[in-house]
């Protein structure tokens, strides 16, 4: 069984440059308004009463207890025998049965679905890729499925998704809270046509600045970024007391690292360091595959770069969902997930599934190794102290859907070698102390935000009961997790 390291004075460091974004992330609470008091199920002074917790500090969870939430704060957690001593104001809701976590801290996570023109059966599609923006729907699944706190991780329509932002905040939208990252930080050559792209060190500063002026409270940077872009970009984002993580190809990660980079984003499958032919600041054509093939979990290599993430304090995020996509048979086909898509959007899904399942085997045995290699490296950066975030990269494939993807995240991370509670604390107290914000979300204890998930069954036995979710707590407004589903029914990927 692995343990998490006991977060100390590396915690303290990664909080530092989250400082001055983390009250712009978590807006004091508002009354929901008119179009959203229909998906509140219950508000107010609230007893939980017999239920199991898993508090997400990692440790075991406990059985037959009560919460207690009042003014959007979790007032005790205890012992459910104490009811006597409620109050008559109290609304005591029997949860037998089910477990109360903490509200998900999706670190990666996306607002927008990558649509394929007119793509067929055959995986072929029209140029070119496109990235409509999911501006009711994505909201609605990710506090739907648990999510009561999420980064951008890359932003498309920046000035959307601050509007979207300030909507929530106010309680005119349903929606988690949102740590907003600015648009890509982008270098010349990307394949995607609403991305800007960089023009050199002094435009990735203005863009920092830009955003940053009006609100953004984190930024990414992306494939083809140059080492000067992005050293420019780092400099801006921390000057201002902000972070800047990175899904990266054309800088390796120890480049990164000697840039000061806060984060790295799809855990090791991005490293390209070792990829044959890599030329300076150019992504190479095997975008990180091949250095994770080499990079095996014994290898002194990835011994040194663990070694140096860790003594750098760089977080990483995993990202198992998007990327078991490409392990033939790995994936399971949920029903509840599909049906939130759109029939196109569906369709397009179950082609690119189909080709990967019907392939034969052995023109996957790279792609599955990378696969397993990416688990085990995870483990051990963990095991040697490193922070570990999670979220699913919900970018347009139809099997990582916003929330639903965020879920299977904590499963896989469980597929990993962590147990379940280590799984919930990676998905919940981790991205908290990555945001600055462990002293008011991230566990389940007095004093911290309302921010609660309750879910039917046992998580702590049975991972998978984490997707049976039944209200989610934001705030201390506890929202109907199956109506907001149905709301969104069949809409994810057109709006």
């Amino acid at each position: 069984m692995l343990k998490l390291m006991i977060l100390g004075t590396a915690a303290a460091l990664l909080t530092v440059a989250a400082a001055q974004a983390a009250p712009q992330i978590l807006a004091p609470p508002v009354a929901p308004n008119a179009s959203v008091q229909p998906y509140v199920r219950v508000s107010g002074e609230v007893a939980l009463r017999h239920v199991r917790v898993i508090d997400g500090t990692g440790g075991p969870a406990r059985e037959d207890q009560m919460v207690v939430l009042r003014d959007g704060r979790i007032v005790s957690v205890g012992p459910a025998g104490r009811d006597a001593i409620l109050p008559p104001s109290v609304q005591v809701l029997d949860m037998t049965g089910r477990t109360v976590l903490p509200g998900l801290v999706g670190m990666h996570d996306h607002m927008y679905y990558i649509a394929r023109p007119n793509m067929d059966a055959a995986g072929h599609s029209e140029p070119p890729l496109m990235v409509p923006q999911m501006t009711f729907s994505s909201p609605r699944l990710y506090l739907a499925a648990g999510v009561t706190t999420m980064r951008t991780t890359g932003s498309v329509e920046p000035y959307v998704d601050l509007n979207v932002k300030s909507l929530i905040d106010s309680g005119g939208m349903v929606g988690p809270h949102m740590d907003v990252t600015g648009p890509y930080l982008e270098g010349s050559g990307s394949a995607f046509i609403q991305m800007h792209g960089l023009k050199d060190a002094a435009d990735a500063t203005r863009t920092v600045a830009y955003w940053a002026d009006l609100g953004a409270t984190s930024f990414k940077a992306y494939m083809n970024i140059t080492r000067a872009e992005l050293g420019a970009a780092i400099a801006e984002a921390h000057k201002r007391g902000l972070k800047l993580t990175g899904h990266l190809c054309s800088v390796t990660y120890p480049e990164a690292v000697a840039l000061g980079i806060d984060d790295l984003e799809h855990g090791f499958f991005v490293n390209t360091e070792l990829d044959p032919g890599k030329q300076p600041d150019k992504c190479s054509d095997s975008t990180g595959n091949a250095t994770l093939l080499a990079m095996t979990p014994d290898s002194p290599e990835a011994a040194a770069l663990i070694k140096l993430l860790v003594d750098h304090h760089v977080a990483l995020t995993s990202t198992l969902p998007v990327f078991e996509q490409r392990v033939p048979g790995h994936s399971p086909l949920n029903p509840r997930a599909m049906a939130v898509l759109t029939v196109e959007a569906r369709e397009a899904y179950l082609y690119a599934r189909n080709l990967t399942n019907q392939a034969p085997r052995e023109r996957y045995a790279d792609t599955i190794k990378e696969y397993q290699n990416d688990l085990a490296l995870e483990r051990k950066f963990v095991a040697a102290g490193g922070l570990l975030l999670a979220g699913p990269d919900p970018t347009g494939n139809g099997g990582v859907i916003p929330g639903f993807g965020d879920q299977r995240e904590v499963e896989l991370l469980v597929e990993a070698g962590f147990t379940p509670t280590e799984a919930v604390r990676i998905a919940t107290l981790n991205g908290a102390t990555y945001l600055g914000l462990a002293d008011r979300i991230g566990t389940v204890a007095a004093g911290k935000n309302a921010d609660l998930v309750v879910v039917k069954g046992d998580p702590s036995k049975t991972i998978a009961d984490i997707e049976n979710v039944e209200i989610v707590f934001k705030d201390g407004v506890g929202y109907d997790a199956p109506k907001l589903l149905e709301s969104v029914k069949g809409r994810y990927g057109q709006y």
